[in-house]
């Protein structure tokens, strides 16, 4: 097996797993009760809320655990109750169907067109600010393509005139550096499985000052903004694999990177016609999304997942459905070349053997459509 989709979740770190399985066995105390089972439960939360921060830039006040990136990014937007909200055209679909949720509870929302190159302009953002605007959300670094958008120049513009920023750094976090205070941002939100810790621990860093009404009634978890029992093991989780992220992310960005360079210049060598979509200046280590002219990238994931190999042709959030990606659709791809695209995503457990097996089998497969053709 050779797993080539870690923008789509990552394995979890060996240290990270023996770390978190005491709080699954022995420790499994509910953090809330205040016997000593469940005292050494709410200090692991609580230390693994200070290495979220230090690994961020921000204080552990500041720092609110949920189910995963896309509650986190749904609470964000939901909290918007009648201003306006701008946002762009290549979000994940927890932030852009949270906000056709609320457009049709009245609220507006400019979405933002982006270059060719998956980038959007502060020029569009100056020309979208209005009187009412109440919230901007961008992300960080897209899923499906790695763009890094200019938050740092969205910030000064937005600080000037007191308007929210929030930013989805999902895909971001534990790849590239991330600090909050450099950002400038209000609201950012992650999720440990993109990082190697465990599924279903998300991460939102609110500033202090910022409010947002409660998500989950029922108890004070959370400081009474999300109740409910603490899944501990996967706080546990998140703590140690954003440490381990951030402490091996320079030697992993430069390796990832070799990866991506060898990928491309391997199947360009054999097929000259493959559009590289996003942009390659500003793009996250570890990510490549190619156009394969004549094919549909559907073929090709499924010729190299009979060959063991994973990767995908979209978000994970939307596989399954016949549609172009939203996200290439964006970037002016015709809807025929949107569908013949995949993503190779590589993570830490890859090498660069596997990154020669997965050029020669996609050059093949493509080879043997043709053919079949």
């Amino acid at each position: 097996m050779i797993y080539a989709d870690n923008a789509a979740t990552t394995k979890i770190s060996a240290t990270v797993l023996e770390k978190m399985l005491p709080f699954l066995q022995e420790q499994y105390g509910n953090a809330s009760s205040q016997y000593s089972l469940g005292i050494s439960a709410k200090c692991a939360v609580e230390q693994a809320r200070q290495q979220v921060a230090v690994a961020i830039g921000a204080e552990s006040s500041e720092i609110v655990f949920t189910s995963g990136g896309s509650e986190s990014n749904s609470w964000v937007l939901s909290s918007v109750s009648n201003g306006h909200i701008i946002t762009s055209s290549i979000e994940h679909y927890s932030v852009l169907d949270a906000c056709h949720s609320l457009e049709r509870n009245g609220i507006d929302v400019t979405y933002l067109p982006v270059d060719c190159k998956g980038r959007v302009s502060l020029d569009s953002i100056k020309e979208a600010i209005r009187s009412d605007t109440e919230l901007v959300s961008i992300m960080l670094a897209n899923n499906e393509i790695g763009a890094i958008q200019p938050i740092d120049e969205i910030r000064e513009y937005l600080r000037e005139r007191g308007i929210l920023f929030h930013t989805d750094a999902v895909q971001a976090v534990g790849k590239i550096p991330v600090n909050v205070k450099e950002l400038g941002v209000d609201l950012l939100t992650a999720s440990s499985h993109k990082f190697n810790g465990a599924k279903g621990t998300g991460i939102l860093y609110k500033r202090n000052g910022v409010s947002l009404p409660p998500l989950i009634f029922g108890g004070e978890q959370e400081r009474g903004a999300r109740a409910g029992t603490e899944n501990v093991a996967g706080i546990v989780a998140a703590g140690y694999a954003i440490s381990e992220s951030v402490n091996d992310m320079t030697a992993m960005a430069t390796k990832l990177s070799a990866f991506v360079q060898a990928t491309i210049c391997g199947i360009r060598a054999k097929i000259p016609s493959i559009v590289i979509n996003g942009d390659e200046n500003n793009h996250l280590p570890g990510i490549v999304n190619i156009v394969f002219d004549g094919v549909t990238g559907e073929s090709l994931m499924h010729l190299l997942n009979l060959k063991g190999i994973f990767v995908s042709t979209s978000s994970a959030c939307t596989s399954g459905n016949d549609k172009p990606s939203h996200v290439l659709m964006a970037l002016g791809l015709t809807e025929q070349q949107a569908k013949s695209a995949i993503r190779i995503s590589y993570g830490r457990y890859n090498n660069m053997n596997e990154v020669k097996i997965i050029v020669d089998t996609i050059c093949n497969a493509y080879n043997k459509i043709l053919a079949a053709k």
